[in-house]
Parts: structure tokens; C-alpha cells; sequence
């Protein structure tokens, strides 16, 4: 069984759509091949690799994690985040350093703000990801391995 699907321009289409409609952003996947997996997660990688045959082999991950497509939304990685942030237009929450600080340990806080749904993570001229806003809360999806530590 193939674990990973190259997506055709039709399918790429729908997740830009995606992105313009959730960040009024637009990102060029001219020049990335994409593969989405049986996770629904979506991974890219430069577009020279479909030249290779995948046919025998197994593959899981490829490429750069992207983000992840559920039930008509994306929730992107941090390095998703990083691509389409800087043209995103809304949908993007802006912390202070001590939030962001926060945010990079994991925790979840409360907004005051009309946002609603995926929304992009930033700080200053970093991008750290994406959370859901859920009535008046961030729900942080940072995962274990790259949170920061506090030190004792």
C-alpha cells in the first residue's frame, strides 16, 4: 500500500483555495512537489523528485511537513506557517514576546479578539505556527519535541 500520493494540480488548487479563503494569502506550489498522506497530511518537497519512481518503494514522509487538511480546513506546520505567513492578510494573531514565549512551551491562553477558527502564530517577524481560536481561547498545537523546556 502507498502511504503517500503525489497530488495533481487540480488537488493542490483546492488546498491554495483553502489558503486563500482561511489567510486571504496565496503561496506559489509551482515549484514543490506535493505528496499528501493517508493522515491527510501534506508534505513538499522540490519538484525534481517526481522524476523518481515510487512505485516499489514504501515511503512515509517526504519533504518538509507542510500542514495538515481536516474536515475543509488546513492547520499548517510551523514551516507552513513560516511559508505563507508573510502574505497573509487575516487570520493572524499577533503576541507579545512574553505570549510568544508561552506559546513556545505548549500552552494554550485566552484571546480577546473575533478571530475564529486556524489562525497563524506570530511574534515580531516570526511565524510559530498555528492555533485554533475557539470562542475566547488558543488551543496550541506546538508538539512535545519542539517545545522550549523551562530551565529550574
Amino acid at each position: 500500500m502507498q502511504t503517500l500520493e503525489i497530488l495533481n494540480k487540480k488537488q493542490i488548487k483546492e488546498i491554495s483555495k483553502l489558503i486563500e479563503l482561511q489567510w486571504d494569502a496565496s503561496f506559489d506550489f509551482h515549484k514543490y512537489a506535493v505528496f499528501y498522506s493517508v493522515k491527510d497530511k501534506i508534505f513538499l518537497i522540490n519538484s525534481e523528485v517526481t522524476q523518481i519512481n515510487f512505485d516499489e518503494l514504501r515511503v512515509n514522509t517526504l519533504g518538509t511537513y507542510f500542514g495538515e487538511k481536516a474536515k475543509g480546513e488546513i492547520r499548517l506546520s510551523i514551516e507552513g506557517s513560516q511559508m505563507v505567513g508573510p502574505s497573509a492578510k487575516k487570520n493572524v494573531l499577533e503576541l507579545s514576546d512574553s505570549e510568544a514565549d508561552s506559546w513556545m512551551q505548549g500552552k494554550d491562553f485566552d484571546v480577546d479578539s473575533d478571530l475564529s477558527g486556524f489562525v497563524i502564530i506570530k511574534n515580531n517577524d516570526d511565524f510559530l505556527g498555528c492555533g485554533r481560536v475557539s470562542g475566547q481561547k488558543v488551543f496550541n498545537y506546538v508538539p512535545k519535541e519542539r517545545r522550549e523546556k523551562l530551565e529550574n
